[in-house]
């Protein structure tokens, strides 16, 4: 392999703890504004997240608290999604990033380009990779499935599809529009994805428990 592309919400490091960030912020920020307990509204939120997913979960928490409005609940939304998360990588990920950094390593990952862009800042992972694309600045038709950031990686990095590995978690998306194209997929089995099975043009060409274990593959 000559070039190594990730994914990152559950690739790099573990997306709850994202989500933990965010529900703090949003649980201080109806405190301040109604005067409601912070820690039972945070805990409320996450007890909630375990049973229903996340769906709409801020209305539903200021509806709990009969504090329900269209305009409070887009605040909300705003908080989660502006906020400075508290996040960092594993240590363990860090120190394998650094050891494999005679590679060009890039970053493809879906989402808000605000949400994603402040995790990549709080995970200080900038400086590591030689880019990170965040699929949705080049329009949501271009996120995954779409080969759209994989091909330009290939065109960037002068090499054919086989020689980029890409490192993924997530079986629905991240692997089906880029494998017949030619290049590796693997599949990290961690996150909320990793008990999912399917069909097999939708799986990579091969799994791993850890992200140390791709060192088998480089």
């Amino acid at each position: 392999m000559k070039v190594i592309v990730f994914d990152l919400d559950d690739t790099l490091y573990d997306e709850l703890s994202y989500v933990k960030s965010g529900f703090h912020e949003v649980a201080s920020f109806i405190a301040k504004k109604y005067n409601v307990a912070e820690v039972e509204t945070n805990k409320w939120m996450w007890s909630r997240l375990q049973t229903h997913g996340r769906g709409s979960i801020f209305d539903d928490v200021l509806r709990h608290y009969g504090i329900y409005t269209k305009k409070v609940a887009k605040e909300c939304l705003s908080v989660y999604r502006t906020h400075k998360p508290n996040i960092s990588l594993p240590d363990n990920t860090l120190i394998f990033l650094k050891s494999i950094s005679s590679y060009p390593l890039y970053i493809v990952t879906d989402g808000n380009k605000i949400v994603q862009h402040n995790k990549l800042e709080a995970l200080g992972l900038y400086p590591i990779m030689k880019h990170c694309y965040v699929t949705h600045r080049y329009g949501k038709k271009n996120a995954k499935p779409s080969p759209y950031c994989f091909t330009h990686i290939m065109r960037q990095e002068k090499v054919e599809s086989q020689d980029i590995v890409y490192v993924g978690d997530n079986p629905r998306k991240d692997f089906v529009g880029i494998k017949p194209l030619g290049f590796k997929t693997i599949r990290i089995m961690t996150g909320q994805h990793k008990h999912i099975e399917m069909p097999e043009e939708y799986e990579a060409d091969d799994r791993i428990k850890t992200l140390q274990d791709l060192k088998f593959f480089l």
